[in-house]
């Protein structure tokens, strides 16, 4: 039992007053409207499994995989309550309690340790995905209704991904660039999984923005996985392991800062001290990674102004990334970098802060939920008018791509990435 405990995170649980501050805050508590999906309701089940109450497969499980993760309830509530590591506990509690089937065992070992840790793995599945949309199978696949019949509502998701870069785009790949004069600051740039894959392209760009703003940036080439989404499905030894991997790269760059562009990414590399926080040997290193880590947003509003030399006539709006907000405090940054692009309208979204529904694979593997979240995103998004929704996040960009699609406004309104709206605007 008190093995059980400790995984639970049950020493964290009683910071929580039951007040129900957090329920306002909560995107699946506003959806279902049932206790068990708010953060305090989801705390005291947690209490009550730790206590053995309660059984952790049969009454915990299925409250906690509804649970987004946005973290939009630390930020209010007034007892300080760790909501993120009793989620994470919980995860990872119930991982273990589990007895999934060989298959499925086989499918998490395939995309937990064979394909997310391996950067020349995700640009093979890239390359075919290239060669899906470029050689005539996927308007094949859309005509004769295949993508329809995908499971996991994939087919709709297919048709959120982005044109992806051909597998020759990844040979061009440069490990360290140099700005125009004296270096500003020398920045070791975090590239992603799905980022330097799906949306390769994206993470040139910002090499190029970081160089522009006058930083000497390295492309650390033994750098992996961030283990966000490891961390996220319980499986936290591999997390940690990762996050080590990642540690010892980056203190090899001598960099002054770790630079990433994507929210969710983000989030857990500011982390990494409280992910090994119990292991000595790691504890220390991990806080200074964690200090050195800074979202791109952070670092281009402080050594601004960008050398735009290009107008973007056009009404934007900002849908924040729930980790890039909650988690790194990263909100006034993106918007005043929106609001220095030359032409360009800036009109704040009712509802910014809330979360869209993304949350890595959560829209796959909870589609319903998580499309009344972002249907509800949408009605918001729509009355701003906007020409472009900017993003700061990957996940939370195929969303909104699909979101627009869902709300018939694929004709008026286009779903993009902070950084390649500014880059455009620099026309680099």
């Amino acid at each position: 039992m008190n093995e059980l405990k400790s995984f639970l995170q049950y020493d964290k649980t009683f910071s929580c007053v039951q007040c129900g501050y957090c329920l306002p805050a909560c995107p699946t508590y506003k959806v279902l409207e049932k206790e068990s999906a708010s953060p305090r309701g989801r705390i005291a089940l947690v209490k009550a499994a730790a206590e053995g109450k309660i059984d952790v497969l049969d009454h915990l499980a299925e409250p906690i995989d509804l649970c987004l993760g946005c973290r939009a309830c630390e930020t209010v509530c007034p007892t300080e309550v760790k909501y993120g590591a009793i989620l994470e506990g919980a995860k990872h509690t119930i991982r273990l309690e589990s007895k999934p089937t060989s298959a499925v065992k086989g499918l998490r070992r395939f995309v937990f340790e064979g394909l997310f840790p391996h950067p020349g793995r995700m640009k093979a599945v890239t390359g075919l995905i290239w060669l899906y949309q470029k050689s005539g199978l996927r308007k094949a696949a859309f005509s004769l209704g295949i993508t329809d019949k995908l499971p996991f509502h994939m087919g709709e998701f297919e048709r959120a991904l982005p044109e992806v870069p051909s597998p020759l785009s990844f040979m061009r790949k440069k490990t360290a660039v140099q700005p125009q004069g004296k270096p500003k600051a020398k920045i070791a740039f975090f590239a992603g999984c799905v980022m330097d894959s799906l949306f390769y392209e994206t993470n040139q760009k910002t090499i190029e923005l970081l160089a522009a703003a006058g930083c000497e940036v390295i492309i650390p080439t033994t750098q992996t996985c961030c283990g966000a989404l490891h961390a996220h499905a319980g499986e936290l030894t591999q997390a940690k392991e990762l996050a080590k991997r990642n540690i010892a790269a980056f203190e090899e760059t001598g960099a002054d800062w770790y630079i990433n562009n994507a929210g969710g990414c983000g989030a857990i590399l500011v982390e990494y001290d409280h992910l090994l926080a119990d292991e000595p040997e790691w504890a220390e290193r991990a806080q200074q990674f964690a200090a050195k880590s800074r979202d791109i947003n952070q670092i281009l509003s402080e050594l601004g102004p960008l050398p735009f030399r290009k107008e973007i006539p056009h009404r934007l709006t900002y849908q924040d990334s729930c980790h890039l907000r909650n988690v790194q405090k990263v909100a006034s940054q993106p918007r005043q970098l929106l609001r220095s692009i030359p032409g360009a309208h800036y009109i704040e979204l009712p509802g910014a802060d809330g979360c869209c529904g993304s949350a890595g694979i959560y829209s796959l593997v909870q589609y319903d939920t998580s499309m009344q979240v972002l249907d509800d995103k949408m009605k918001s998004v729509a009355t701003t008018n906007a020409a472009f929704v900017v993003t700061s996040n990957p996940g939370c960009l195929l969303q909104m791509r699909m979101g627009i699609r869902r709300a018939g406004l694929e004709n008026s309104m286009k779903a993009v990435h902070i950084v390649d709206l500014l880059h455009e605007a620099c026309d680099l």
